[in-house]
């Protein structure tokens, strides 16, 4: 066994153990806004929830495709209007990522699972990431090329996907789609350019 993989056991071993403590029973507010983060209300959909919160991210990803279309403020330029957009969206996703990475830690606590099925903003997270690799774009078929590449990134989990899932707590719950979001982009961005 090598040193990460014996690492990796005993963190799994230790988180084990910290999930199987009794709880109060009592959820407080963190709790709570936890759950709303990491379920996105649709965590506890039939079926495959998986594909509930990447419908979200894709909902997401629609909604500022939208505003970025609608925004033209007169005081700046085509390219300083470019440059504010791509800031403004890196910081929103770089917070919404450590939101969801603490929000999905914590709910493993609260469900006493390690990955439990109903957490599903590491499918939100690597959805919107899949999309970070091209243009905002209103194109069907580019939006359903990376809805489905992402589906098939996050249930294949080719290598080393898989194992990104052995990490501790929310990094273990949300690595694994965010290396699936980032296979699923980069295919995308090849499909894209033989679009253009």
């Amino acid at each position: 066994m090598s040193k990460y993989d014996e690492l990796i056991h005993v963190s799994a071993t230790a988180e084990k153990a910290e999930l199987a403590k009794e709880d109060t029973g009592k959820k407080t507010l963190k709790d709570y806004f936890a759950l709303a983060v990491t379920t996105f209300g649709v965590g506890y959909l039939p079926l495959a929830p998986g594909t509930w919160g990447s419908m979200v991210g894709v909902g997401i990803y629609l909604l500022f495709v939208w505003i970025e279309a609608n925004f033209n403020p007169k005081s700046l330029t085509e390219a300083q209007t470019t440059a504010w957009i791509h800031a403004f969206n890196g910081i929103i996703f770089l917070v919404f990522c450590l939101l969801g990475i603490w929000a999905s830690g914590h709910s493993t606590k609260l469900f006493k699972d390690k990955d439990p099925s109903q957490a599903v903003v590491d499918e939100v997270i690597g959805q919107l990431l899949t999309f970070l690799f091209i243009p905002f774009t209103f194109s069907w078929k580019l939006v359903l090329a990376g809805f489905l590449l992402f589906r098939l990134f996050d249930i294949w989990k080719p290598y080393p996907i898989d194992s990104l899932q052995n990490l501790p707590a929310g990094i273990g719950v949300c690595a694994d789609d965010i290396l699936a979001g980032v296979y699923a982009g980069a295919i995308l961005a090849i499909i894209y350019a033989f679009m253009v």
